[in-house]
């Protein structure tokens, strides 16, 4: 019997809860690809589902972790072999299959991609799915067609995973940069990524008009709710807002007037079930427009026993970037 170490997430009559455990590779999922897990990452939807405080977990038990990166150690799967390196993003584990914050995962090969030759598994978790989601809402601005002369691109939630990664992405590609945050102390930090400017998060959070001055030529949303409707009401003509997150609601209480009066984009990026070329896309962009000094300024790492409770802060504002997780130790 081989064991191996995990975070799991349980529910019955005693209720809901989360702890690391022994777990008996016997329980691992079904899958044609095993693999030893290096790192993970904490991203927000791991904070819901570590702390309950969303409905993220549809299956029990479940090992969380939307990230993985780690070694192929058995695979009945053509594309990979044993020995290979490769990462995961996404396809619902951690959700409704066991994910990457154990030390082995089992999981279909069709999900998984080559770790990039020039990312080290640490980096590569680093960047995880809120660094691949920023970098899909950056190729989708440049399909859309705005460029950075085009004018300001504003990045909501900036502090965070998502909005770290954009801001220092679209900086180094020339674009001017604007940060919404409701993080003052992080103001700095948000500036050492390459903004011109950070706004408070509240001119954004109210009830707004259906339509405000022109300013924006793009934008990478990661709140929704007010906070996108009042960015779209915001942006210029034939401008192009991404929406990838709900950290601030599921709801959009806009108009149509963006979208018919001023030929507003509203783009939404899904990272979860995106297609395998648009994943390999968007790495191979992040090993060329991601600065790696910017990288090391925008994660920190933890070890899983500091799993649970660094999500539960995560979930209340109070991490900065991106969290790393050595399984390992």
């Amino acid at each position: 019997m081989t064991m191996f170490k995990g975070i799991l997430i349980e529910k019955d009559e005693a209720g809901y809860r989360a702890g690391i455990q022994e777990i008996d590779e016997g329980q691992l999922p079904d899958g044609d690809v095993t693999v030893r897990v290096s790192h993970s990452t904490l991203n927000y939807k791991d904070g819901l589902a570590i702390t309950g405080r969303g409905p993220v977990v549809r299956r029990f038990p479940m090992v969380p972790g939307i990230d993985l990166v780690g070694t192929v150690e058995a695979s009945t799967h053509p594309d990979c072999r044993v020995g290979d390196a490769v990462l995961l993003n996404g396809w619902g584990v951690g959700e409704v299959h066991w994910g990457g914050l154990a030390q082995k995962a089992r999981l279909k090969g069709d999900w998984l991609v080559p770790l990039p030759a020039q990312f080290s598994p640490q980096q590569a978790m680093a960047i995880g799915t809120a660094g691949y989601t920023a970098m899909l809402c950056v190729l989708a601005l440049e399909r859309h067609g705005v460029t950075p002369a085009h004018g300001e691109i504003l990045v909501t939630g900036a502090a965070g995973g998502v909005g770290s990664v954009a801001t220092a992405v679209l900086a180094k590609l020339g674009y001017t940069v604007v940060a919404v945050s409701g993080r003052p102390e992080e103001a700095d930090y948000i500036k050492r990524l390459g903004v011109s400017e950070v706004l408070d998060r509240a001119e954004f959070s109210a009830p707004g008009k259906p339509l405000a001055k022109e300013r924006w030529a793009g934008a990478v949303d990661v709140v929704g709710s007010h906070t996108l409707a009042n960015v779209c009401a915001s942006t210029k003509y034939r401008g192009v807002v991404t929406a990838c997150g709900l950290a601030g609601g599921m709801d959009f209480p806009a108009t149509v007037a963006p979208f018919i009066l001023r030929g507003v984009t509203l783009a939404g990026i899904d990272s979860v079930m995106c297609p395998r070329a648009d994943r390999l896309d968007a790495w191979r962009r992040l090993g060329t427009d991601l600065d790696m000094a910017k990288l090391e300024l925008i994660s920190h790492e933890i070890a899983l026993g500091e799993a649970i409770p660094t999500a539960a802060k995560l979930i209340d504002g109070e991490i900065r970037g991106r969290v790393i997780v050595d399984v390992n130790r």
